[in-house]
């Protein structure tokens, strides 16, 4: 299975008053680690979007367990792998690292989605591409 790691910096940006990470920044660094393993599996969210006529891959559900917080100046090393594919859609976890612990487990469900053919001012749901399900299961 494709695995991408990442390290991310905290700012103080991303801190609230007590100097933590602010849980919705870390949704912020998870949307990017989604983008960035795409990329780095060949796939640019743009290219699948213009070359498949999507509209765009929303976020359906997203959950986070939070074990250790993290402060301004500590490196995080994010690992983000897809778990499962379904027809439309695909679940990613990303599992944050403060040194070796594990800080926090996140998950998400995202769809691809496109016009409905019957009616563009409405949305559907679009099969995944196979070559993108074989990439990201063959490592």
């Amino acid at each position: 299975m494709f695995v991408n790691k990442r390290d991310v910096q905290i700012q103080w940006g991303d801190c609230d008053p007590a100097n933590i990470v602010y849980y919705p920044r870390y949704f912020a660094m998870f949307d990017d680690s989604t983008s960035i393993m795409f990329e780095a599996a060949g796939f640019s969210k743009q290219d699948i979007i213009c070359k498949y006529g999507l509209v765009g891959i929303p976020m359906v559900d997203t959950r986070a367990k939070f074990h250790i917080p993290s402060t301004h100046g500590d490196w995080i090393r994010i690992e983000s792998r897809i778990e499962r594919f379904k027809r439309s859609s695909f679940e990613v976890v990303h599992n944050v690292f403060k040194g070796d612990a594990l800080a926090i487990e996140a998950f998400e469900t995202r769809v691809l989605v496109g016009k409905h053919p019957d009616d563009p001012a409405k949305l559907k749901s679009a099969p995944m591409p196979p070559e993108i399900v074989e990439r990201f299961m063959r490592g």
